[in-house]
């Protein structure tokens, strides 16, 4: 499966409603998990980012609904990145030429 970081911002709305956020952190895993993809590991950080987040899914389109529902609830802004494995990026530097 894919593999996702995602770099989060705490909204204007997500910092009004901090103490609530444990209970959409878990409900977050738990619709990752319901389209089949499991959350790594989950850290609140100090710096540029508020929240990283290391997923997988089944690919892209799922991860996109995932984010986008992330979105629109209004608390997080996020950045995404598709992380590849060293494995994944050995296998691909044997495809150069």
């Amino acid at each position: 499966m894919p593999t996702y970081i995602v770099l989060m911002n705490l909204t204007e709305k997500g910092i009004q409603d901090i103490k609530e956020a444990p209970k959409r952190i878990t409900a977050a895993e738990k619709s990752l998990e319901a389209a089949g993809g499991k959350m790594i590991g989950f850290y609140t950080t100090m710096g540029h980012y508020d929240y990283v987040a290391i997923t997988e899914g089944p690919g892209d389109e799922a991860a996109m609904v995932q984010l986008l529902g992330l979105g629109m609830a209004g608390f997080v802004r996020t950045t995404t990145l598709k992380a590849f494995t060293r494995d994944e990026f050995f296998k691909v530097l044997n495809m150069l030429p």
